[in-house]
């Protein structure tokens, strides 16, 4: 008769090492949850695992230096230092206490949650580099126009109705079309 004989993990000298066995099973599960609608073929809002908000969503970041890793630990390479807090990003998955975003350009990534804040912000049309957008007084297109705002300029987003959001930052308040936002939903609506 055999025995059964545990190993010890490379990386913490245990046997049968607990936190790497949590990991794995997290890490398939999250897998399991991004793939079970593309295997299902439905493509409904999904909620996150951990808050139960809704995924995908638009956060900012808040902080000036934000590690973007590889994987949803410390143990996992960094691939991008975000320096602008305040950075519209999508989260598009929760595993624990990590969030998998993605940038405007696509770049996506992990970062912890405490790095993240609900504040709604956005970036001005950042696909159609080099042109300038006007930003009205009001939201109408006859209105006056109070400012002109270039290609991914970063605003806060104060609210948003079905085609216009009021935004704001140094030096200008107005409004703009929401479908040049980056950071809002074409569905957001709030005061």
């Amino acid at each position: 008769m055999s025995q059964g004989r545990q190993t010890a993990c490379g990386n913490c000298e245990k046997r049968a090492c607990g936190g790497h066995l949590r990991l794995i099973a997290g890490l398939i599960a999250l897998v399991c949850a991004l793939l079970l609608p593309l295997v299902s073929g439905t493509a409904q809002a999904q909620t996150g695992t951990t808050t139960g908000l809704r995924i995908p969503r638009y956060v900012s970041l808040k902080s000036d230096r934000v590690n973007l890793r590889e994987g949803p630990s410390k143990d996992h390479r960094t691939t991008w230092v975000f320096q602008r807090a305040g950075l519209p990003v999508e989260i598009t998955a929760e595993f624990e206490n990590w969030r998998r975003i993605r940038d405007s350009e696509g770049s996506e990534g992990w970062v912890l949650q405490s790095l993240l804040s609900g504040k709604k912000t956005a970036l001005v049309a950042p696909w159609r580099r080099g042109e300038v957008f006007p930003l009205f007084g009001k939201a109408a297109e006859t209105s006056d126009r109070v400012a002109k705002l270039q290609t991914g300029v970063q605003a806060s987003v104060r609210k948003c109705d079905a085609v216009w959001c009021r935004i704001s930052g140094e030096g200008y308040d107005g409004y703009i079309q929401k479908t040049l936002l980056w950071g809002v939903y074409p569905e957001d609506v709030f005061e």
